[in-house]
């Protein structure tokens, strides 16, 4: 602890972890603290299934029924990886993928009129989806053919359309696509929670369709990835990473206080020592007086006996619910993955449905969501805070909280913009190559 060091983190989520193992790539030297005496933060797997039933009192404890507890792995925070996205390019970069297994995710659904359709993402799917009528696929398979030519650097695949003016809205005029096109296409395609994308520009929707596309294109089933023994395997991961860099760790050890001098934080005290630094970063749970609260997550973990329905019986898949089916302003969400993950009991499912609340009943707004997943063995609620930066001090780094989406393209996009307040230059992932002669040889091996 009696130490100088470059940067001081505190709070092993994904976010954390991932800076973390950069700083201590790029020559920082690094002390990671946790709280916890586990990884993982607010994003970790809990095991065995007892210490979830006590983390949300349930007082009664897991039947027999449930199997040994140590076979669960019960992810918080429940989401997929983008197999083209940005998470999967950092495990990549830094050769964090040597520590883990992914299985593709089975499906992709959507939900339309109270019943669930695979999301049609290739031409082939289009014209075979009972979601669209005869001349509606022609429609949507002109759609896709332009999105998929669509270069931004190449004037020709425009089409008439302005990457930069073009709402997203003219887009699909100009395609004569229909409502429920118009739903799944923003909302399992391209992912957006809200219709706020609608009146915006259509670069960034058509590169968030590309990048669905070319993920499924990766592995064919869907275009998500999931980590065996769950997503609490990638902090771990990504904290080796640090650690192999000289990175410190020191996991349930209390933070006492953030030390600071004329605004600035020097250091961090715990258990009567002081490591001094010269940046900070942290979740929002180390410094609950300087962020706001801005909205609430509900997640409510429901474990099943059984696949859920009319999803050809799929070991895991997603299930996107637009908020135009359900009349709300935010989309529902269903993650499901089972034992095939080794993250329950043989012949167990674990169904994660969440959203962002937008009542004072955070569990009925999720119903619709949890119809689907009948019968349900055990429920678990559970309440979040989402907690943006709203800290005034200077060098102190503090991550957003995990939202409602089912993919980690958000958390990046909050890692590089932390890099880029800390390092002063803009994000590059060359930066998180690992050096040749790192510390214990790994590279040469």
């Amino acid at each position: 602890m009696d130490e100088e060091y470059d940067v001081i983190v505190l709070g092993t989520g994904l976010t954390e972890c991932i800076l973390s193992g950069i700083m201590s790539v790029n020559g920082k030297k690094v002390l990671h603290m946790d709280r916890n005496p586990y990884y993982g933060g607010e994003s970790s797997s809990i095991t065995p299934l007892e210490e979830l039933y006590k983390r949300f009192q349930l007082l009664e404890g897991p039947p027999e029924s449930m199997g040994r507890g140590r076979d669960w792995n019960v992810d918080l925070i429940p989401k997929f990886l983008m197999a083209n996205g940005q998470l999967v390019k950092m495990l990549l970069y830094t050769e964090v993928t040597r520590y883990l297994d992914f299985k593709v995710v089975e499906g992709s659904f959507v939900y339309k009129g109270g019943k669930i359709y695979k999301v049609p993402s290739t031409e082939t799917e289009a014209l075979a989806s009972n979601l669209m009528g005869m001349f509606e696929k022609r429609r949507f398979r002109k759609f896709l053919v332009f999105v998929a030519n669509f270069d931004e650097n190449d004037p020709k695949t425009f089409e008439g359309v302005d990457p930069q003016t073009t709402s997203m809205r003219d887009v699909y005029r100009k395609f004569d696509l229909g409502q429920d096109v118009i739903d799944f296409t923003g909302h399992a395609l391209a992912l957006y929670r809200t219709d706020d994308y609608l009146d915006q520009p259509c670069l960034e929707t058509i590169n968030r369709i590309k990048l669905y596309s070319e993920s499924l294109a990766r592995y064919g089933k869907s275009p998500y990835l999931y980590p065996l023994y769950g997503l609490g395997e990638l902090p771990q991961g990504f904290a080796r990473l640090s650690a192999i860099y000289g990175g410190t760790y020191m996991l349930n050890k209390p933070v006492d206080d953030i030390i600071m001098e004329n605004g600035k934080v020097v250091g961090v005290k715990s258990e009567g020592e002081v490591a001094r630094c010269k940046q900070l970063i942290c979740d929002p749970s180390y410094i609950p007086d300087r962020v706001r609260k801005a909205g609430q997550v509900i997640r409510i973990i429901c474990i099943l006996s059984h696949p859920i329905k009319s999803t050809n019986d799929a070991n895991s898949c997603q299930i996107i619910i637009p908020q135009n089916q359900v009349n709300r302003k935010s989309d529902i969400y269903v993650c499901m993955i089972s034992y095939a993950h080794n993250v329950a009991a043989q012949g167990k499912y674990i169904a994660i449905a969440s959203t962002t609340v937008e009542t004072a009943e955070p569990e009925k707004e999720v119903e619709p969501a949890l119809e689907l997943l009948e019968p349900i063995d055990q429920k678990v609620p559970c309440l979040t805070h989402l907690d943006p930066w709203g800290s005034g001090c200077i060098q102190v780094f503090c991550s957003c909280s995990y939202d409602a989406t089912t993919h980690f393209e958000t958390t990046c996009n909050d890692i590089k913009d932390i890099y880029k307040r800390m390092a002063g230059s803009a994000f590059d992932f060359e930066n998180m190559k690992r050096k040749q002669n790192d510390v214990f040889g790994e590279a040469d091996q």
